[in-house]
This record gives structure tokens, sequence and C-alpha cells, in this order.
């Protein structure tokens, strides 16, 4: 087992696999345990220490197939097992992470069949977003909030960031499902939409191959603000169905390289 430049980050075998630059991680403590302040809740040093693996997960420095090591990244970060136990948990719950039994933990691989998943859970999702807006007369809100978010996914593609673009779209969906006023749909929405980065992470230049990206978010606003559900919702269906096809076909892409 390979380790990078940072000593808790420890890569998992694959062969011929390409290692990715492990960028924008410092390694510095998020608390030294000598001089960490007492009376601070445990919980607070595991939000902490999850916001920053989750970061470095969806940033692609940790990319799938990582392996993390409690032990390790306790004393990376200057703090006891138990926040790290606490952070890996509900990075487990968002998708994030996968625990196997008697192997680790590990960031997940994606497969096609887990694009299929999350993409259905989305559309799922998301259309009982847009007939609770459209239901409860919520268009005109729900509009601006996302005509703002695609005007800046615009200027982004303009000015060739994929990344923003990426992180645009995703914002787009969560205002989306936000603007239906549902606690529970948020929460389900909250793990996919996580799942969905962690797609992303390898795929991010997919998003080159989609001159109608832009274009498609625009005509969802519009559908919504002129209150029409069912084109809303099949111009939903369309926008997923185009980004599986698209996300799979960068998956194989992927694979032939690694192979």
């Amino acid at each position: 087992m390979s380790t990078v430049s940072f000593s808790w980050w420890h890569k998992k075998p694959r062969a011929k696999r390409r290692l990715r630059a492990a960028t924008g991680l410092q390694g510095e403590h998020v608390a030294a345990k000598s001089s960490a302040p007492t009376g601070i809740p445990r919980a607070t040093f595991a939000s902490m220490v999850g916001e920053r693996i989750r970061s470095n997960i969806i940033e692609g420095v940790l990319p799938p197939g990582s392996q993390l090591h409690e032990v390790e990244l306790a004393a990376s970060f200057g703090v006891s097992r138990g926040p790290v136990r606490e952070a890996l948990q509900r990075l487990i719950q968002e998708g994030l992470l996968r625990s196997e039994p008697h192997r680790g933990v590990f960031v997940p691989v994606m497969s096609a069949a887990d694009i299929d998943d999350i993409y259905l859970a989305r559309q799922a999702l998301e259309t009982a977003a847009v007939q609770r807006i459209t239901a409860r007369s919520r268009t005109a809100s729900a509009y601006k909030a996302m005509d703002k978010i695609v005007r800046a996914m615009e200027a982004a593609e303009k000015a060739d960031d994929w990344k923003t673009v990426a992180n645009r779209d995703l914002e787009f969906h969560s205002a989306l499902v936000a603007a239906a006023e549902s606690p529970r749909l948020e929460r389900m929405f909250s793990t996919v939409i996580s799942e969905t980065r962690l797609c992303l992470t390898v795929l991010t230049s997919s998003y080159e191959a989609r001159d109608d990206l832009v274009e498609e978010h625009r005509q969802i606003c519009e559908l919504l603000r002129n209150d029409d559900t069912a084109g809303a919702v099949a111009l939903l269906k369309k926008h997923f169905d185009d980004a599986v096809v698209t996300l799979k076909r960068r998956l194989e892409t992927e694979d032939e390289q690694v192979g």
C-alpha cells in the first residue's frame, strides 16, 4: 500500500491506476492535543474533521478507492479517535465513504449501476419537488433563485471554468428542491447530491461535452415560471437521461485508460 505526500492518505492498490496529485491539503491539525481548549464538544471536532475529509473527497484529493485509517487521521488532525470515528460515520451515511467489513473505510469507486441508481433517485425527488412547487404556487420564488444560478453557470461556461459549472449545476438542483419547502425531501436529497458530487469528482470534464447544459437549466426555469409541471418534469427526465449517458461514457473512458 503506497503512501502519498501526507501521512494519513492511503491508496487502495489498483493495477495501472494513475495517481492523482494530492494538492490542497496541508496536513495541519484541527487542534493540537496539547493545546486544545477544554470544554469544546467532541461534536465540534467531529464536524471540523468531517468537513475537511468531505472537502478533499469532493475536490478529488482523496480519489475513489482511497482508504482512510482512523488512527492516522486522528494523529494528523491532532484529535482523539472519537471525533474521527463520528466524522467517518457521518460521511458513510452521506454516501461519500463506504465501510467494508474486515477491510476498512474507503472512498467508493462509482460503477455504471451506481450512476443509474443515483439519477433514478434524483429524478424521483426532483419530480416531487416540481410538483409541490407548482401545486403550492411557489414558482415565482423558485424561478428567482434558480435563474440567478443559471446566469452564474453561463458565466462560468463562457470562462471554460468547468469546475464552477459543475458546482452551479448542483446548486441549481439543490435550489429546486429547497423551493419545495419539504424538510424530508431536502434531507433525502442531501444524500443523493453528495453521491452525485462523488461521481463528478473524476468526471468533471464531462461537462465540456454538454453544450446544451445551460440552456436546459434555463428552460426548466421558464417551465416552472409558466406553471408547466408536465413540461418541467419531462425536461428533467431528459436532463437526467443525458447526464447518465454522458457520465457512463466518461466512466468507460476512464476504465479504458486505467486498463
